[in-house]
């Protein structure tokens, strides 16, 4: 029987802190189990494809094994591997979560013939124990590595192993002014069949060394050296490479328009050490391939992201291939360009309704919600705020406020990219007012507004988010300001409800963070906890933001009297599954917020 195989595997997420199970699809009358020598019916952590052919790779019990082909026996590339303890080609927790943004930690050679892979050992690294309520008479629990500020980090390795030969496996050095215990891997490309890139990054996160290593020698020379006096960002970005591997693509702040730094493309080379391609008081957010030089970019403005080509000889004219397509619906693109460089694939992201399009590059020329964007300058910073009106919108009516926080610094809320969510229903069928802002801390709009956090998260923004509130009450007739938030946003949040000055009466919470090291700020800067809501939710079995944080939380309101309602959710994690429900909390909550406050009537001045 002739075996035809899918480039499928299903990828099976469980509710372990972050393994997967996955199996191998075949379309065929005959199944081949993909099992380790000796072993039936086994649980794998990880299976893929390689580059060439039928090849195989998968991970069981922290172990790399490798199948030329779906009838070949296996062959166990590593052997170090322990539960818990030392991770070979998969990601532990701090990695998965906060490095590599990926469960695999291992990459293909363009031919396939040697694979790339992460040794992550994390003996010394303390555990976490994550309680398990439901399903059994005694709680029992599960411990993972994690991390803490000031404890002790994973050990990281990178090696590489030819699979068509001695099965030798050649450690790639790291650079001479890091140490092992203290430095993150967190990019690694292959530029050719004997060459990766791989960036290095210092724990402080202030140092970043771009090397170019080779496999015959495991020997990595430095590229590119960048430091900053607060951190930096952009580390998961690949470079673009030339065919020959001799010139590369990066991104670089660049200053534009006095002491603002924005991210701009760089080439360099042995013969260039480094020459800026573009400038201006905008940012290139993606570096998609190198022919002409193809990005994106919010050029046309900050909320948005179009596609562009640069030409790499001087004067390095500029082109934007999508400002005219479909314009005025499309504004906020995504882009991937076809290996050949032939075609794009443009994914229209908003403002109007998404879609997916292909082009071919040689011919590119380059119904919304009603909205109202507004400027606030702040210590000569501009922070841009978005106001999403009702379709019914009336001047002279009270209207509620919805403020929205991000839930992580660098993130960006003002855009123009498509969206349709819960707070729209508010916005569509409740007449709230869903205000959005990219205050200090946010991304894409240069590295003074991104770094101004630096060593004060909180203080800033609550800055920023009091002068916001003040804007939505001269802008609209409000009635009630309500913020809801999750994870670092729903630290911002407990903030925002509690200072002087703040118009918030209601707040939601979800994941929030809270570090003890906060509370004596936070209890001395208490001015009002009277006719004050606070909904507060979160599940036990959080990896990322974890239960602890809410019991202190919930320990400091109580202590300060402000009234507050929790919602538990039992062995369940970061995102939360009972998705439903929580977002029929929510709604349900700020209903009766927006309730109460528009049955008391607004004061009127004697004038009046």
């Amino acid at each position: 029987l002739d075996l035809q195989l899918t480039n499928t595997v299903l990828h099976i997420q469980t509710g372990n802190v972050h393994f997967s199970f996955c199996a191998c699809v075949c379309v065929s009358r005959e199944v081949h189990e993909l099992n380790p020598p000796e072993v039936s019916d086994c649980v794998l952590q990880f299976a893929s494809w390689g580059n060439h052919s039928q090849q195989l790779v998968y991970i069981f019990e922290n172990n790399i094994y490798y199948q030329p082909d779906v009838k070949s026996s296996s062959l166990r590339l590593t052997s170090s591997g322990r539960d818990g303890l030392i991770f070979n080609g998969i990601t532990d927790w701090l990695y998965e979560e906060e490095v590599l943004h990926s469960s695999a930690a291992h990459w293909w050679s363009p031919s396939g013939s040697s694979l790339a892979f992460l040794t992550i050992n994390d003996t010394l690294v303390p555990n976490m124990y994550l309680p398990r309520f439901t399903g059994m008479l005694y709680p029992r629990g599960q411990q993972y590595p994690y991390p803490k500020a000031g404890q002790m980090n994973p050990e990281v390795t990178l090696y590489v192993i030819s699979v068509n030969g001695s099965m030798h496996a050649t450690q790639l050095l790291y650079p001479d002014s890091l140490q092992r215990r203290d430095l993150y891997i967190s990019m690694v490309q292959w530029v050719t069949d004997e060459c990766l890139a791989v960036r290095w990054l210092n724990r402080p996160q202030n140092s970043s060394i771009l090397t170019l290593c080779y496999t015959h020698t495991g020997k990595c020379v430095p590229k590119h050296v960048m430091t900053s006096d607060k951190w930096i960002d952009r580390q998961n970005e690949k470079p673009a490479f030339s065919k020959d591997g001799e010139t590369f693509f990066v991104t670089l702040p660049l200053r534009s328009g006095g002491r603002e730094s924005f991210r701009h493309l760089t080439m360099m080379s042995e013969q260039i050490s480094m020459r800026h391609l573009t400038s201006g008081t905008w940012e290139v957010t993606e570096i998609l391939t190198y022919d002409e030089k193809y990005f994106l970019s919010n050029e046309a403005g900050f909320s948005q992201r179009h596609l562009y080509r640069v030409s790499t000889v001087d004067p390095f004219h500029r082109k934007c291939l999508s400002c005219s397509v479909f314009k005025p619906h499309c504004s906020f693109y995504e882009a991937s360009v076809s290996p050949d460089r032939q075609a794009v694939l443009l994914n229209c992201r908003g403002p109007g309704i998404p879609k997916t399009t292909v082009h071919l590059l040689s011919n590119m020329i380059g119904e919304s919600k009603h909205t109202y964007t507004h400027t606030n300058v702040l210590h000569q910073i501009s922070l841009k705020l978005e106001l999403s009106f009702p379709p019914q919108f009336e001047e002279s009516k009270q209207h509620p406020v919805l403020l929205l926080l991000d839930s992580h610094p660098g993130g960006q809320q003002v855009n123009e990219r498509f969206r349709l969510d819960w707070a729209d229903v508010l916005v569509s069928c409740d007449d709230v007012i869903v205000a959005r802002l990219d205050g200090r801390g946010s991304g894409f709009q240069g590295q003074q507004i991104l770094q101004d956090v630096y060593q004060r998260l909180g203080l800033v923004e609550t800055e920023d988010q009091i002068v916001n509130q003040t804007v939505c009450v001269c802008v609209c007739v409000c009635v009630c300001v309500c913020v809801r938030a999750q994870a670092y946003g729903g630290f911002l949040s407990s903030i925002l409800l509690l200072s002087h000055g703040s118009e918030l009466r209601c707040g939601a919470a979800m994941s929030p963070v809270f570090d003890w090291q906060l509370y004596g700020t936070l209890l001395l800067n208490v001015t009002r906890s009277e006719n004050l809501r606070f909904l507060i939710l979160h599940g036990t079995a959080d990896a990322n933001v974890h239960f602890q944080h809410t019991a202190e939380l919930v320990k400091l309101l109580s202590m300060i009297n402000v009234n507050y309602r929790s919602q538990i959710f039992p062995d369940e994690g970061h995102d939360v599954i009972s998705r439903r429900y929580t977002l029929h909390s929510l709604v349900s909550f700020y209903k009766e917020c927006f309730a109460d406050n528009l049955s008391v009537p607004m004061e009127t001045s004697d004038d009046d």
